[in-house]
């Protein structure tokens, strides 16, 4: 009898006989709240019971279960596995499944939660990241992208041992600047390393620190302030683009077309997409609040037709029944927990994709907005407020799409009669 033909009872009354006795109901609500494919719960069941023949034979009780024993489990038994068929070998599966239940007993208090790495890197960047959110108030991707590029550097500099800022000589951290600059695509993208660092040695220098050589080897890489044109759909593209909405196969066509109005008809960043609650909608003023935005604050939008009603028809007609009060929700497992920004995203390429448009990035959609707000007659500072910039001149790229201001400020070409 082969593993996939053990039905999820044989497993469970197997497992009640085991050390993980006590928690197999849980495991199973898990997935049932969830509402996992019987089939999943199935191959789950079965990596858990070969761990518990494991722990049986070693005599480990499921206190004693972490990281490491798992580890042990996997690296040294499984391969050398002799356990009497039929047993679950696949690695893969054994470590996602034995993961979940790590998560489960933590969350009952079973096992202690995973203590955090303590290395003096570790603690530095704790530091760091705590002036990041309470001085300078960054968003969270920011800090954790300023964190990565950060931890690289002490890590380069010190491993495991005490961070010391007057041991980095400002030859290392040019060297250090160089390599990682061959990592970046574009000058853009390796001026996001640069104001990592800066800002790193600008906190050092408030614990009084001599960081001024170092700061001074930090140099932006050159790139021509407003040199490029913002690109964007053209009308037709978005004609075709909106003619797809609702069309496409699968389980959620309904929440793919509310995600890339929300981008195409207010501009929303993917991540404010993902973070909409129900509470955020006022149906009856045609309002939308933005909390948690890029800009650490609270904003509100008017709720274009289009958008409430294909937001509304997704509410009404696909969103599964869940407690969440996120708007957009999962429609595979973990059902009906809230999506995350790589999802909008999904769901804006698969959009061009159907409307025969080579685009892929979803930030696209945003300038789209932007374009045709400057098209319709909207001025610079309409724009900046609508797109929710704190600065102007974040927005002043988008003054070379206004053609019909540039137009009457446009001297004659030369030679041409006036």
């Amino acid at each position: 009898m082969s593993v996939k033909q053990r039905s999820s009872r044989d497993l469970i009354d197997e497992l009640r006989a085991g050390p993980l006795a006590l928690h197999v109901d849980a495991f199973e609500q898990l997935f049932h709240d969830g509402r996992y494919a019987a089939s999943t719960l199935r191959q789950y069941l079965g990596c858990l019971a070969h761990l518990a023949h494991w722990m049986s034979q070693q005599q480990r009780s499921v206190e004693e279960l972490d990281e490491a024993v798992v580890a042990d489990f996997l690296d040294r038994h499984l391969p050398q596995c002799r356990c009497p068929r039929p047993v679950t070998r696949t690695r893969w599966l054994l470590h996602a499944a034995l993961k979940r239940l790590l998560l489960l007993l933590r969350a009952n208090g079973v096992i202690p939660e995973r203590l955090p790495a303590t290395t003096p890197v570790d603690e530095e960047l704790r530091r760091f990241d705590a002036y990041m959110d309470h001085v300078r108030g960054l968003a969270p991707s920011t800090r954790s992208s300023h964190r990565r590029t950060v931890g690289r550097l002490l890590m380069a500099q010190f491993g495991v041992q005490s961070v010391v800022i007057s041991a980095i000589l400002p030859e290392e951290l040019r060297r250090f600047v160089a390599r990682q600059s061959e990592l970046y695509r574009s000058p853009g993208d390796a001026a996001s390393m640069i104001a990592a660092l800066r800002g790193y040695f600008r906190y050092r220098a408030t614990r009084g620190d001599a960081v001024h050589a170092l700061i001074g080897v930090l140099m932006y890489p050159v790139k021509w302030k407003l040199s490029s044109l913002p690109q964007g759909l053209s009308r037709s593209e978005v004609e075709r683009l909106e003619a797809v909405l609702g069309t496409g196969e699968g389980i959620s066509p309904r929440r793919a077309e509310a995600m890339v109005r929300c981008a195409l008809d207010l501009g929303l960043r993917r991540g404010e997409i993902a973070r909409l609650s129900l509470d955020d909608v006022d149906w009856r003023a045609g309002m939308l609040r933005l909390r948690h935005t890029k800009g650490l604050r609270e904003d509100s939008l008017p709720l274009p037709e289009a958008t409430g009603r294909a937001i509304a028809e997704y509410l009404r007609l696909e969103r599964p029944r869940t407690t969440s009060r996120a708007v957009f929700v999962r429609h595979a497992p973990p059902i009906g927990q809230p999506v995350g920004p790589d999802t909008v995203a999904k769901a804006i390429r698969q959009a061009y994709a159907r409307a025969d448009l080579t685009y892929t990035r979803a930030h696209l959609l945003r300038h789209t907005m932007a374009s045709r707000l400057l098209a319709g007659g909207s001025s610079i500072k309409e724009v900046a407020d609508v797109l929710r910039h704190r600065s102007l001149e974040t927005t002043q790229i988008y003054a070379k799409l206004d053609s019909r201001n540039l137009s009457t400020v446009a001297l004659p070409w030369p030679g041409r009669e006036a």
